[in-house]
């Protein structure tokens, strides 16, 4: 069993209550207020979850910068009342700091749900035998 200390448990608190407000800000159209506040308690929560170096580490990293500027430059222009486009500009640089834990995320969620008819699925793509299309 992992044992989180209390203040990670807080840092998880916040890093829900800061993707509250962002769904929330989301599904009242893009309530500008709502989405730089869950941004903002978004990040604090992550830094207290894994500290403020690690934080720092993780954002700055050479190979991260496009992603790191694309997201930091969106919560910016969120904070300046331009929702839409903070947002989109926010997404492009998850997607871009986050790309490498996609599969692992990916891989974890389908071990968690092993149907046979996903196995099956997964499988047939897999094979590609299974996949050439028969023309008659």
């Amino acid at each position: 069993m992992v044992t989180i200390s209390s203040v990670a448990e807080i840092g998880v608190g916040l890093v829900g209550f800061g993707m509250f407000f962002l769904l929330f800000g989301v599904l009242l159209y893009m309530d500008s207020v709502l989405l730089a506040f869950g941004n903002i308690v978004f990040l604090c929560g992550l830094a207290v979850i894994i500290g403020l170096r690690r934080t720092f580490g993780f954002f700055f990293q050479k190979e991260k910068l496009k992603g790191t500027s694309f997201f930091l430059g969106g919560i910016i222009i969120v904070l300046l009342r331009w929702p839409l486009l903070g947002m989109l500009l926010e997404t492009y640089g998850f997607i871009n700091l986050f790309r490498s834990f996609f599969p692992i995320a990916f891989g974890f969620l389908g071990s968690l749900v092993n149907s046979s008819f996903l196995n099956k699925v997964m499988k047939s793509w897999g094979d590609p035998v299974r996949n050439r299309i028969i023309v008659k």
